[in-house]
């Protein structure tokens, strides 16, 4: 079994990480005290912890916290990225918590939308590719490995040649709902990357398909088109005690329009029968072409989003433990 938990990413109202106009965050966001309080709700035994909530701390409070997961039976992982603050910093956190991994975003691209950047995306990818060749040492010296995940930018193949190009100390940060984005079915993804996967985010998509390709609708993880229990399978017989956290996808729906001739701009070819494999996977529990697939941050209904993400992230944990996948909680 799996060590799940939780990450903050689907919770992002309810933390006050996100907001509107002017105002950042929600401002009663509970923050890193009520992630805490909410994981302990929940069971969790991985926890996920957004850097910045941490970067301010001494070393005394990064002990203190330490000492408090170690009694909660959570163990931590640093959630960061090369576009959110200096990598050795986040290395440096990891190590006075004792987390043997920091999850490492590498772009800021959703979507596959690498046309968006058009001729910068080869030197994005290069510059990517140095700064986790860079960073390596370093966090092998920390006993620290960095895993950088498939944020909707690449594509497995790429993953496992930065992994093979920088060296043991990276390794994969495996989204399960991110293949759909840059047009890979999902067990084709696993078996790809499974070799080199550190750390598990656990996402679901509803997918809604339309005249350019299709939206990845949020919802529980377990209701959606990722076959959420062949991959666990896969990577547990792999990788034992692999750390994992739920992560109910973003309150704005993503949109590939892979159906586009575009889109395509910075991938190399893909087979007809890969392609097949991502369309047929994405029609699992597909959304109605003509349902409302928006969330209430979508529809601009503030005041639902606290019970909205609170009933997500409860309803994905009961669907983990009717799955075999997660322990009852404490």
């Amino acid at each position: 079994m799996i060590a799940i938990g939780l990450n903050p990413y689907g919770l992002t109202y309810t933390l006050g990480l996100q907001g509107r106009g002017t105002a950042r965050a929600n401002p009663d966001g509970r923050g890193l005290e009520g992630f805490i309080a909410i994981a302990e709700e929940l069971g969790a035994r991985t926890l996920e912890i957004f850097e910045p909530w941490l970067a301010e701390m001494d070393a005394a409070q990064l002990a203190g916290l330490k000492d408090r997961l170690d009694r909660l039976g959570m163990t931590p992982v640093v959630s960061s990225g090369l576009m959110m603050g200096p990598v050795d910093r986040a290395i440096g956190i990891a190590a006075a918590l004792g987390a043997e991994v920091v999850r490492l975003g590498l772009t800021t691209v959703l979507c596959g939308d690498r046309a968006a950047l058009g001729a910068e995306w080869p030197a994005l990818v290069d510059k990517v590719r140095q700064a986790l060749r860079a960073a390596a040492p370093r966090a092998a010296d920390a006993g620290v490995r960095l895993a950088i995940e498939n944020h909707q930018d690449f594509g497995s193949a790429e993953l496992v040649a930065f992994c093979e190009e920088a060296g043991p100390a990276v390794g994969i940060c495996y989204d399960t709902g991110n293949s759909f984005p840059v047009a890979e079915a999902p067990l084709a993804f696993t078996a790809t990357v499974a070799p080199h996967v550190a750390h598990l985010h656990l996402k679901d998509y509803r997918v809604q398909f339309t005249d350019e390709g299709y939206r990845l609708v949020r919802c529980a993880i377990g209701d959606g088109a990722v076959p959420i229990t062949e991959i666990v399978t896969m990577l547990s017989e792999l990788h034992p005690g692999l750390g994992a956290v739920l992560e109910p996808g973003a309150l704005e729906a993503r949109h590939v329009r892979l159906l586009t001739p575009a889109w395509w701009q910075g991938y190399p070819e893909k087979s007809a029968p890969a392609l097949a494999a991502c369309l047929a996977a994405a029609r699992r529990r597909r959304l109605p072409d003509d349902a409302d697939f928006r969330t209430p941050w979508e529809r601009g209904e503030d005041a639902a989003l606290v019970g909205y993400e609170m009933d997500m992230i409860r309803k994905s944990a009961a669907n983990m433990r009717a799955l075999g996948l997660m322990e009852k909680a404490r």
